[in-house]
């Protein structure tokens, strides 16, 4: 029996192997308001993303409107844990680090809005179905903290 031993364990590292390949968030993406939670933050009326995911690469185009107004933001990021700076709310500047975490994306990010400096990590999650995006988001800041767990629909 112990000469199948080789042959089983090879068949059981070539079964896990699907399991080692990272997510895809590419798609176009609509927040699920019902399902998301906001934390002290108010709701937006509409959120979505446009997903490019080619690992390392990852772009999103992110359109919000809300209390706050409309809005339309551009982020590049690489999955490697290199830096990355990217425009964010009204001209700030954010500087943010993306890296996986086994099958989770963690985006580390330290930026400024007006005054105010602020720290934000990401956790984006992508169910076993690929049709649901979920992502939490933990927010510091000066003014406070906060989280918000947003959940969006695969279009």
């Amino acid at each position: 029996m112990s000469k199948y031993v080789p042959a089983i364990l090879a068949v059981l590292a070539l079964a896990a192997l699907p399991a080692l390949a990272k997510p895809n968030f590419s798609g176009d993406w609509k927040l699920n308001t019902s399902k998301s939670t906001f934390g002290q933050m108010p709701a937006p009326d509409s959120m979505t993303h446009k997903i490019t995911h080619d690992d390392p690469k990852l772009s999103t185009v992110t359109k919000q409107s809300g209390q706050m107004g409309e809005f339309e933001m551009h982020a590049s990021y690489t999955t490697d844990g290199k830096e990355s700076t990217n425009e964010g709310f009204q001209g700030s500047t954010t500087k943010s680090v993306a890296k996986w975490d086994g099958d989770t994306l963690v985006i580390d990010s330290k930026g400024q809005f007006g005054d105010n400096e602020f720290t934000m990590t990401q956790k984006w999650t992508l169910s076993a179905d690929g049709k649901t995006l979920t992502v939490v988001q933990v927010f510091k800041s000066a003014m406070g903290e906060g989280e918000a767990k947003l959940i969006f629909d695969k279009q």
